[in-house]
């Protein structure tokens, strides 16, 4: 069974500088129609335009590669598998590290690292000290594995340790609140089919977006994923996505919505790539989404 210092966020003080620059750029007369320039993306954009194809698509754009983690090369957690994309040439990437659920391993969900990866993030899939840890124990191993990936990891050189993120599945996904809870520096999170005994996360600054499966019976949306989304202030950014029928499981196996949902949050938060917005505001819809909430950040 797979279950059971507050910093401002990134994403604000980055709006800020480009509106500051826009509009000395303004009085300077640079934006004037004849010059064609556009309004200043952020610097951590990666890759092509997003579509809607683009997101949906088994792989992103860019090509990756994995290696291995051994639990006896690491401590605070017990090791895993590493995905990256293999370029380089469009500068440093963002890092994710997602936790399996209870009772677990890594291969549960593993779809997930070289999905996320060819969207142009550094991803490490963990495996848990033990397969019963809970999630305050899963929260900090994936904040190991952070400092792991940015300070000592071969790949290191490729990631911009200041715009990191977590998620996980289930237990997994209550040690990723469990992380940004502790580590609110981090540029998002991602619970999937969140559990945790904890209900409140008003203290949470971090943006959040959590998905819940419609019939999930080990950590029902009711009780878990519903409460946990509204204890979260509106300030922090957050969203709630619930699948149509989807059972506590639904991440160990593809999930399109699921990953469509992830990549544009954290290519909106990590990267601060206001490009991805159109996908968070409205939001997804169709026969597959039971019910989409968020707080609509605006570029």
């Amino acid at each position: 069974m797979s279950s059971p210092t507050t910093t401002r966020p990134r994403s604000v003080a980055a709006r800020a500088t480009r509106f500051a620059l826009a509009a000395v750029l303004a009085a300077g007369g640079v934006l004037a129609g004849s010059s064609g320039a556009a309004q200043a993306a952020s610097p951590y954009e990666r890759g092509p335009a997003p579509t809607t194809a683009i997101l949906e698509a088994s792989r992103g754009p860019f090509a990756t590669s994995s290696q291995s983690v051994s639990s006896l090369s690491v401590t605070g957690f017990g090791g895993g598998v590493i995905y990256y994309p293999t370029s380089t040439s469009e500068g440093t990437f963002g890092a994710i590290a997602i936790s399996p659920g209870y009772t677990a391993a890594w291969s549960s969900i593993s779809w997930l690292g070289p999905r996320i990866a060819s969207h142009g993030f550094v991803v490490i899939g963990i495996e848990t000290n033990t397969r019963l840890d809970q999630p305050d124990s899963r929260g900090r191993q994936l904040l190991a594995a952070l400092d792991y990936l940015t300070q000592r990891s071969s790949v290191r050189t490729r990631i911009d340790s200041s715009r990191l993120a977590v998620a996980g599945h289930s237990m997994g996904g209550g040690g990723s609140l469990e992380a940004a809870s502790s580590r609110p520096s981090l540029q998002a999170a991602v619970p999937l089919a969140p559990w945790n005994t904890d209900k409140s996360w008003s203290e949470l600054r971090v943006p959040t977006l959590i998905i819940g499966g419609e019939s999930d019976t080990v950590a029902p949306v009711g009780t878990h994923s519903v409460p946990f989304y509204n204890s979260i202030p509106a300030s922090a950014e957050k969203a709630y996505l619930e699948l149509n029928g989807a059972s506590h499981f639904f991440p160990q196996t593809t999930n399109t919505p699921t990953a469509r949902q992830m990549v544009a949050w954290l290519k909106r938060f990590v990267d601060d790539d206001t490009r991805y917005e159109q996908f968070l505001c409205p939001g997804p819809s169709g026969s597959q989404i039971e019910e989409y909430r968020n707080t609509c950040p605006s570029a």
